[in-house]
């Protein structure tokens, strides 16, 4: 498997990354055309757009744009085709992301992770109360992805409450990239 820019020249980078987003993300993208769309706002000349290519086709897609200048970055999206999941894939993506996104002068890259069907502890409450006690205590009885962000090395910095719908929270992870503090900065 190679990680490779999405390269717009290449339709089948394009359409198979636009047919990952579309059956991962049913309800984000609930037309080709719609994929197709994300898939060209991730070719902005100012993101970063990896896929991951094996045996001739895009078995997972990856994208960052730039925040706060160029020292934070939001990872969007990330997606890994069904029948290759648990096989690194998703890691690998990241990894490279990371690597592309501090040679940009990227310091934390961040992700927001979406449970919109219930799938952690913080669904279905009230995240305005007790917040941080929340997020202390969360649980994954739906096989949310958080926790594949947390075995990267990602955080849980904080939460949007109701961001879909009533009960339903983005999750916000995040993780230094590259450089250290500077010195005297607070530990």
């Amino acid at each position: 498997m190679d990680i490779l820019p999405l390269d717009p020249t290449n339709w089948s980078h394009v359409a198979g990354a636009a047919a990952l987003l579309l059956e991962a993300f049913p309800h984000s993208w609930p037309t080709p055309g719609d994929g197709l769309e994300e898939i060209e706002r991730c070719l902005e000349p100012s993101r970063i757009a990896l896929v991951a290519w094996e045996e001739g086709r895009v078995v997972g897609f990856v994208g960052a744009i730039p925040q706060y200048g160029v020292t934070g970055w939001e990872l969007h999206p990330l997606v890994v085709a069904e029948g290759v999941r648990g096989r690194g894939v998703g890691t690998r993506l990241v990894r490279e992301l990371e690597r592309r996104v501090a040679e940009a002068g990227g310091l934390t890259l961040y992700a927001g992770s979406d449970d919109e069907f219930g799938r952690t502890s913080l669904s279905g409450c009230d995240l305005f109360d007790r917040t941080w006690e929340r997020i202390r205590d969360i649980r994954n009885p739906g096989g949310h992805p958080y926790e594949f962000y947390l075995k990267l090395g990602y955080a849980i910095v904080g939460v949007i409450p109701d961001a879909n719908g009533w009960g339903k929270p983005d999750i916000w992870l995040a993780r230094r990239i590259a450089g250290s503090p500077p010195e005297g900065a607070p530990a």
